[in-house]
């Protein structure tokens, strides 16, 4: 058996990749960016007016001018005005551009606006002051999004801005998750006592859309025949492959088998942790495949703890910098194995990220998963964790790839 951190090194080992594909606009949330979006022209394209006031030359302000006629109004959409004298000033909108002529707007709260004419009504203004310059956030060419950063409402905004009608970005796998197993019926049967529904996949295909990625499913029974027929018309079809269940050492545990007639290629097949120890993990040309205990707690942690990554790697995403939370109560775990500990988390005032142990009843129980927030690995080099001791967390609450 190999430990986590060699499972994931491997995994990481083996990546793959899916090309790249333009979308629309308005289907581009989500999806990961295959080329940096640069400004069209200067940001902002013209000197901007940063609130409503007027505009005026400032030298006549420091000559001790404090009183305007109002020549006219400069509203947003307008081409510019120009300011005839230096004595006089121009009316001016938020997100209007600068009237030539004027370098200064002083905001509708520090005038007396009577028959045609302003008087500032302050002493305190600044050269320049709510003029947003032209070009001061970004110069054209300049890039604003790099590449490999996931689409979210701003980037839309600042791709719409400049003018981009469609988005290059990362094809995202074809993806199916696998559930094994005769005990296992659909999810609007009517179970025998010694039969459960299908659960796991559902929980699995939750992750995966919870990571803005889509998953099929599919269900194969302890039949080798049948597993040898549906998981080679999977390795066709499908760039990744994640199953649950198949994969200990029970004599209807076939999938490692298989998949090594199928042409899969084992990297390695348990791991030092609990839940998920059978891990299996293995690779054909252009295929990955990720199987994971039946168990749903296993499932659900060998998701989160490898698959993840992976995927965030593959998509250019860069890996996320660890996250940690501080044990609220000792716990003790004596086998010399990795530990992921189902915990609830809460904010203390003091700014940490405080986990209570919602340990369960093992790795079958699914339902313990919705009191918890996510797992804390503990290492396996270790038997006695204090309270107020922290350790790396696995979020999958709230949940982001």
């Amino acid at each position: 058996m190999i430990t986590a951190e060699e499972a994931t090194r491997l995994i990481l080992a083996h990546p793959a990749q899916w090309g790249n594909m333009e979308v629309s606009l308005s289907n581009a949330l989500g999806q990961v960016l295959a080329a940096p979006i640069r400004a069209d022209r200067d940001f902002p394209p013209f000197t901007r007016v940063s609130m409503d006031g007027i505009a005026i030359d400032f030298d006549s302000f420091a000559r001790g001018q404090r009183l305007y006629p109002i020549q006219g109004t400069q509203a947003a959409g307008m081409p510019p005005l120009r300011l005839e004298t230096p004595g006089k000033c121009i009316e001016v909108m938020t997100g209007a551009i600068l009237p030539d002529g004027t370098d200064t707007v002083i905001r509708y709260e520090d005038l007396d606006i009577q028959g045609g004419e302003a008087r500032i009504a302050i002493d305190d203004i600044r050269k320049g002051q709510n003029a947003h310059l032209r070009g001061i956030d970004r110069l054209k060419g300049d890039e604003i999004v790099p590449s490999g950063v996931r689409i979210g409402p701003a980037e839309i905004g600042v791709a719409a801005t400049v003018g981009m009608t469609t988005l290059h970005v990362k094809k995202r796998p074809r993806i199916v998750v696998i559930a094994t197993g005769d005990e296992l019926v659909p999810v609007n049967a009517q179970p025998e006592p010694f039969q459960i529904r299908t659960s796991n996949i559902y929980a699995l295909q939750g992750l995966f859309r919870s990571w803005q990625l889509e998953a099929d499913l599919l269900h194969i029974i302890d039949t080798r025949t049948e597993i040898v027929e549906k998981l080679g018309a999977c390795l066709k079809e499908y760039d990744v492959l994640v199953l649950s269940g198949g994969v200990s050492a029970g004599k209807f545990d076939f999938i490692p088998a298989v998949l090594n007639e199928l042409g899969v290629e084992q990297v390695f097949h348990k791991v030092q942790q609990r839940p998920g120890k059978p891990f299996w993990f293995g690779v054909a040309p252009g295929k990955t495949v990720f199987a994971l205990p039946g168990n749903p707690v296993s499932s659900f942690v060998g998701a989160i703890r490898y698959v993840q990554p992976w995927l965030r790697a593959q998509l250019g995403l860069p890996a996320r910098q660890p996250l940690y939370a501080v044990l609220e109560e000792d716990f003790t775990f004596s086998p010399s194995l990795t530990y992921f500990l189902q915990v609830k988390l809460r904010s203390t005032p003091d700014g940490r990220l405080s986990a209570q142990p919602e340990s369960g009843k093992g790795s079958g129980d699914l339902a313990n998963l919705t009191q918890a927030d996510g797992f804390l690995e503990l290492p396996k080099d270790q038997k006695e964790f204090a309270a107020g001791s922290s350790y790396p967390l696995w979020l999958y609450r709230p949940l982001s790839l």
